[in-house]
């Protein structure tokens, strides 16, 4: 190696490790719109196609137009059923536990502190508990009262470069795919077959992940409907956002909403609420969740579970996907170095 290619090399890795700095605050938001993308490509080439024939005939109607008006569509349909859910959720939620945090909730403290009295025959500081709960969720999730405002503009900013991203990965993906086969000193035949195998495991983290959450999600709203708790469409949401996270997600709805009926005297509701949660609805999250992903990625369960507290731990909420594909891209690479050149 002579002077100028280490000069380059260094230049390179000093380079990447200033972007990344740069890019690093905003991660998460770069991740989700690199899966929202990827989950929204087949949709976009489908599309396209679509309206290709209805721009013909119109002179300075380009493909490049019709792309363009394909990936607005999809992301303007992303925004509304997707991302604005997301926003009021998590606009009602900071609401709440700030409401909490301050003793300012609707909650019937009283009421549940005589039922728990009822019950035990001992007295619980049920608004206390409920304040100092609300002061450390508060301080972990944005830093305290006066880190919301902060942890809102920085998520609007990230909101709108996630959007703009996917955009521009909808539109010029395919093109940096291509650079990134070309980048790659492999022979061809190598790297499509690593390719095949990194999408293969991509296919099955993203969509099992999100199918097994909206099954889980599905499953327990019909168990929350069942039982009569109010809002049933909004809970539902919430737990398919929730189910994202392995063993725990779905359950922080449906368990304090077996608790909550049974406080009402609601027993038998409460209580058949519980069992159908734990007989079926943690039931498709301990094996669906494996199965589907395991039969697209070729994955261990155990593998996966890994990946996705790892994932979560290292980077945030996004390190769900992010911790299974990385696993499974370095099976995937293990796998092509052993059939390619048979050196394992």
């Amino acid at each position: 190696m002579n002077r100028g290619q280490s000069f380059l090399l260094l230049l390179i890795a000093a380079v990447a490790v200033l972007s990344l700095l740069i890019v690093f605050p905003f991660i998460e938001y770069v991740i989700a719109a690199v899966i929202l993308a990827y989950v929204l490509f087949p949709f976009h080439e489908f599309l396209a196609e679509r309206l290709e024939p209805l721009a013909e005939g119109h002179g300075p109607i380009t493909g490049r137009a019709v792309e363009m008006a394909s990936a607005v569509t999809l992301i303007l349909g992303s925004l509304v059923a997707v991302i604005l859910p997301l926003v009021y959720i998590s606009f009602v939620f900071i609401e709440d536990l700030t409401a909490i945090a301050t003793g300012e909730s609707d909650i019937d403290v009283a009421a549940i502190e005589a039922r728990v009295v009822e019950l035990t025959g001992e007295e619980f500081d049920i608004e206390g508990w409920l304040v100092t709960t609300g002061d450390v969720l508060l301080d972990t999730l944005f830093g305290g009262l006066s880190g919301v405002l902060t942890s809102v503009l920085r998520a609007s900013l990230g909101l709108v470069l996630a959007l703009f991203l996917v955009y521009y990965a909808l539109m010029d993906g395919p093109g940096f795919v291509a650079w990134l086969r070309s980048m790659i000193p492999l022979p061809a035949d190598v790297t499509d077959d690593l390719f095949e195998k990194v999408d293969a495991t991509t296919r099955g983290v993203v969509i099992g992940h999100i199918s097994v959450a909206l099954l889980q999600a599905i499953i327990a709203g019909l168990g929350l409907w069942a039982v009569g708790i109010p809002n049933v469409v909004f809970w539902t949401f919430v737990m398919a956002i929730l189910a994202l996270l392995p063993l725990i997600g779905a359950f922080l709805v449906w368990g304090p909403a077996a608790a909550y009926l049974v406080v009402i005297d609601e027993v038998t509701a409460g209580i058949l609420l519980a069992a159908y949660g734990l007989a079926v609805v943690s039931m498709v999250d301990n094996y669906a969740r494996p199965i589907v992903i395991d039969q697209q990625a070729h994955l261990n369960p155990g593998v996966i579970l890994v990946g996705v507290f790892g994932g979560i731990y290292s980077i945030g909420y996004t390190g769900l996907f992010v911790g299974p594909i990385v696993i499974g891209v370095l099976a995937a690479t293990l796998e092509t170095f052993r059939e390619d050149y048979d050196a394992i």
